[in-house]
């Protein structure tokens, strides 16, 4: 029984994280406020109705990301991996082509770290 209130707790993260990109992508809007956009990946972005979308898309799983129970060692990684995006999103600037692959990548990755993530969560419970 305890390990299907754990196997439980995992599916209602796993859901939590589908809704809340059903959510976003629904929206259609990029994850931060577009009328503070400064910055020309910004603006690149917050112009661009397929980057706005990929950029909702890859905040919903980054929110779910986020929320799974990692060791110690891999959270510190979950947040140096963020930071090296968002430095690589600058470097970009207003090259969408640049943004699109980095986009695409990035979703890739949080995709294969959130399966990674559940597979070890759920079998070391």
């Amino acid at each position: 029984m305890r390990h299907f209130n754990k196997l439980s707790n995992t599916f209602a993260i796993v859901v939590l994280c589908a809704a809340s990109i059903a959510w976003v992508t629904a929206a259609g809007a990029a994850s931060f406020d577009c009328s503070q956009a400064k910055a020309a990946d910004e603006k690149a972005i917050c112009s661009d109705a397929q980057l706005s979308a990929m950029d909702s898309q890859m905040a919903g799983l980054w929110y779910g990301y986020k929320a799974m129970p990692l060791l110690m060692g891999a959270s510190g990684n979950r947040q140096d991996e963020a930071q090296a995006f968002l430095k690589s999103r600058t470097a970009c600037g207003a090259d969408t082509a640049c943004l699109t692959k980095l986009y695409e990548q990035r979703i890739a990755t949080l995709q294969k770290n959130i399966d990674w993530a559940v597979k070890n969560y759920c079998g070391n419970q």
